[in-house]
């Protein structure tokens, strides 16, 4: 079963000119999975919390495009919160790993590229349900 030990922070390749910085992220060499779905939160009110929930399969890369905010990350017996605030940064976050975003900041934009398609029946919407498997009850 996945850890908080398997999230780990990716660094993409930064592309410097006088006119800006690049970031390109590509399938199968900066992410290490196969990119099936891509969104974005943004707007999100001050105070707010986003997630709340984990994936039996789906595979996450989440990062801040703009601004920053805290990833939560628990496995059911450890947690840990990641702060990103850097757009070449990425946050690895498993399959089998409740996730809680917060801490927004002003236009902060959180990018979030998975390894499958919506599918409601991958979540884990209670932490009790989530917590009960991951413990392999």
């Amino acid at each position: 079963m996945p850890s908080v030990d398997d999230c780990q922070i990716l660094e993409f390749p930064r592309i410097h000119d006088p006119r800006g910085t690049l970031t390109p992220i590509e399938n199968g060499r900066q992410i290490p999975f196969e990119i099936e779905r891509v969104y974005y939160l943004y707007d999100v009110p001050g105070g707010a919390s986003r997630a709340g929930h984990s994936h039996k399969q789906l595979q996450q890369v989440l990062i801040a495009i703009s601004g920053s905010f805290d990833v939560h990350v628990d496995d059911g017996r450890e947690r840990r919160v990641f702060h990103l605030n850097r757009p070449f940064l990425g946050l690895y976050v498993p399959r089998m790993i409740w996730r809680e975003i917060d801490n927004f900041s002003s236009n902060a934009v959180c990018l979030a590229l998975a390894s499958m398609m919506y599918d409601e029946a991958d979540y884990y919407r209670k932490y009790e349900d989530f917590a009960l498997a991951a413990r392999g009850n």
